[in-house]
C-alpha cells in the first residue's frame, strides 16, 4: 500500500470485518521510481512483512502500520 491510501485501506479492512488489518506501506509515488528504487522499496518492503507476520499485534486500530524510509 503506498502511505497515500493508507486511508482507504483502513476503511477497507475495516468494511470487511477486519479493522486491526496491519498492513506495510510504501512511499508514493512509485509511478515516477526506478527499476532499480522499485527493487529497493520491494526488497525492503518483503523484509517489513515478514516481520509483520511473524509478530503480534498489539489489537489496537491503527497500529502496525509500518512505513518505509527512503
Amino acid at each position: 500500500m503506498t502511505e497515500n491510501f493508507v486511508s482507504a485501506a483502513e476503511l477497507m479492512a475495516s468494511t470487511l470485518g477486519a479493522p486491526n488489518h496491519r498492513f506495510v506501506t510504501i512511499p508514493h509515488p512509485i509511478s515516477s521510481a526506478s527499476v532499480e528504487q522499485l527493487s529497493s522499496i520491494a526488497a525492503e518492503a518483503a523484509v517489513r512483512c515478514v516481520a509483520l507476520l511473524t509478530t503480534e499485534a498489539d489489537g489496537q486500530a491503527g497500529h502496525g502500520v509500518i512505513t518505509l524510509d527512503h
